[in-house]
């Protein structure tokens, strides 16, 4: 096993947007063909709503489907014309269908049934199809718009697919995922169901139908003349959001004017054009026919949530003017067992349909996916997207810019060059260093390293970012999304276990909370447990230590009242037991010097001018003693470079970057 030295400093720095995509995760096949329908849905709907491009498939009676494109026809499929899911005329009973454009996925991928909302169609997902068919084999519910099956029916329709699909893979979980109507029914079909591997994501349920604004149309509808047809445009623009708002949100992202002029068009004709749809497809008698379903169906699900056992994430949409989701969202959170929500506070009824909503992202964020029974995060990981690494540069730019970190690297000839290519590029890799005040340096740390090698930092986190032991006043579990995207996992001996096994480059600090919320007087002081805790474990594995140091942050934030000032005060000494409580503790049986209470210190701002296996305790610790002082020593050699740094003060570089720009770099010491 060998020890490389690495330093990172964070006096001058400028994040590049240069975008490294990351590496893919997983095997990849064809999807299986299954006895359901498939349908080819279009990235625009004006194309699909128009009927102006051809499908590759056709909607048979008999639940199977036909691939035109191919020219040849399976067995058992109807050579009837092809029927548009949107046109009213579209009659049979419910079924299922596959989107062809879902492409192919993982292995063993867990099935998503969808459940649509009022309108029955079946793809409220268009948007998300090729995203989830990445990692999912995805069913989508067809309800003809002529169809009067009960919701009662429904149910066991569904329940039929579920108990199905569970008996010829047990092992594989089963996702629903509704909206409105659909998530009353994927609720039913839970309770129904407590001993089957589900899991439930649910925007928007309607099990609020009682306190909403549709309750009132119901006896609206039975009294109005047959011929004062009801104009349903307002309202089902209400419920898909504002479609240009939608749309506006693409041109406020900065693409140039002649490409965001030309979107701009397309997405309210698109938008517009689905409403028309819906409009036409849902007449006065279907209208009154799924209100009246959908109240039922309130009702059925709300006096089950007891037996409700599966997994569930509720989306909520701050903008919903078509049911009360806020506030039943924090009702249904505390009457559901395994529940956690994320609202999504500018967004209408139909958040699938609008833009800045990736459902893959949400469920990653979540860490709601799963391929077995347990998720597992490292078989389960799946590394963010480009698209996505650059929404979390883009949130964190101002960080980046106020902190213009400088990354250093040890060679193995021993000379300190400036960037990162002293990092080993083959794993097992594990990064061992000083954990600075409060954490900041760890979104320019692992950012630059994605960016600049293509190398994915998994770091060990505090389990209060992934789990509660109960509700408090710690932040929601949502704020930590982003580090789970980035591959953060739960410190456990199993998770830093299996990361090494997986040859992965892991992020541990020894000191933990401990050192992030140091005490006055203890900066840049490494607190470290006596225990070599992790020296063994990445022996086994001949895993590369990495030590680094960083400075920058207790040179502009002093701790002013720290954790044991905090302590001598009653009230906040009850507070900071009660936050302690709501979380797993790190360590236990330790010293009291390492654990932590969950605080925050007040910090107030200041302006400074190895190959062989170890399983001897004591070479053990005689190696995590090295390691300890090549961190000091990278803390010692970049506080006096910092000494000589002309653009330490933050006056300095902003002079610089006014005059060169602002995606400049901030020049640093001499090496």
């Amino acid at each position: 096993m060998a020890a490389t030295g690495g330093c990172v400093a964070f006096s001058t720095l400028l994040l590049s947007c240069k975008l490294t995509p990351s590496p893919s995760s997983g095997n990849l096949r064809p999807n299986q063909i299954r006895r359901r329908f498939a349908v080819s849905s279009e990235s625009q709907f004006t194309a699909t709503v128009r009927n102006e491009t051809k499908r590759t498939t056709s909607f048979g009676e008999n639940g199977i489907f036909k691939e035109k494109n191919k020219g040849e026809v399976r067995e058992g499929v109807s050579e009837e014309k092809p029927k548009n899911p949107y046109e009213g005329g579209g009659g049979g009973p419910p079924r299922w269908f596959s989107p062809l454009d879902c492409g192919s996925r993982l292995d063993n991928s867990p099935l998503l049934l969808y459940l649509p909302g009022i309108d029955g169609v079946g793809l409220g997902l268009i948007m998300h199809h090729q995203s989830l068919g990445k990692i999912f084999d995805i069913w989508c519910l067809h309800i003809p718009v002529k169809d009067r099956t009960s919701f009662t029916d429904l149910v066991k329709l569904v329940e039929q697919t579920v108990r199905s699909e569970n008996f010829h893979s047990p092992n594989r979980p089963i996702y629903l995922v509704g909206e409105s109507l659909g998530a009353c029914l994927a609720l039913t079909v839970a309770a129904r169901n407590p001993d089957i591997d589900l899991s439930l994501i649910l925007a928007n349920p309607g099990t609020s139908f009682e306190k909403s604004q549709l309750q009132p149309l119901i006896p609206l509808l039975e009294i109005l003349p047959v011929q004062y047809q009801l104009s349903l445009s307002y309202m089902l623009s209400s419920m898909t959001g504002d479609p240009l708002r939608m749309a506006m949100d693409k041109v406020m992202k900065g693409p140039p004017l002649q490409q965001a002029a030309e979107g701009l068009s397309k997405d309210v004709v698109a938008m517009s054009s689905y409403v028309r749809v819906l409009a036409n497809i849902l007449p006065k008698e279907t209208l009154l026919w799924k209100l009246k379903m959908l109240k039922s169906a309130s009702a059925f699900a709300n006096s089950r949530l007891h037996a409700v056992k599966a997994q569930t994430l509720l989306l909520t949409s701050g903008r919903d003017q078509l049911l009360p989701s806020e506030d039943e969202g924090k009702r249904l959170r505390h009457a559901l067992p395994k529940c956690e929500i994320r609202r999504f506070n500018n967004n209408g009824h139909y958040i699938f349909l609008e833009d800045g909503v990736d459902l893959v992202t949400v469920i990653k964020g979540a860490s709601f996916y799963r391929r077995g029974k347990r998720h597992d995060y490292v078989f389960d990981y799946i590394p963010p997207t480009p698209s996505e690494f650059r929404n979390i540069c883009e949130s964190n730019r101002l960080l980046m810019r106020a902190t213009s970190p400088v990354m250093l690297s040890t060679l193995k000839d021993g000379m300190i060059v400036k960037g990162l290519a002293g990092i080993p590029s083959e794993g097992p890799v594990l990064f061992i260093g000083y954990h600075m005040l409060l954490g900041f340096e760890l979104v320019p740390m692992v950012t630059t390293l994605l960016m600049e090698r293509n190398i994915l930092m998994r770091g060990i986190a505090h389990p209060m970012m992934f789990m509660r032991k109960k509700e408090g006043n710690l932040p929601e579990l949502s704020s930590f999304d982003t580090y789970r995207i980035m591959g953060a996992a739960p410190v456990s001996g199993n998770n830093l276990y299996r990361l090494l096994s997986s040859k992965a480059h892991v992020l541990l600090y020894p000191g933990g909370l401990r050192e992030a919320c140091h005490r006055k007087g203890e900066q840049y002081q490494l607190i470290w447990p006596e225990q070599s805790e992790f020296v063994r474990m990445a022996a086994r594995f001949g895993a590369k230590i990495v030590p680094f140091g960083v400075v920058g942050e207790d040179d502009f934030g002093e701790v002013v009242f720290d954790y044991d000032d905090q302590m001598k005060i009653p009230f906040l000494k009850d507070f900071i037991k009660e936050l302690s409580a709501e979380a797993d503790t790190v360590r236990t049986g330790l010293n009291s010097e390492v654990n932590q209470d969950i605080h925050s210190p007040v910090v107030l701002p200041k302006f400074p001018g190895m190959m062989c296996e170890l399983r001897d305790k004591d070479n053990a610790h005689e190696l995590y003693i090295q390691v300890k002082s090549e961190v000091e020593k990278c803390l010692a050699f970049l506080q006096e470079k910092r000494e000589s740094d002309p653009f330490r003060n933050i006056l300095a570089r902003l002079a610089y970057q006014s005059t060169h720009g602002f995606d400049s770099e901030v020049p640093t010491f001499e090496l």
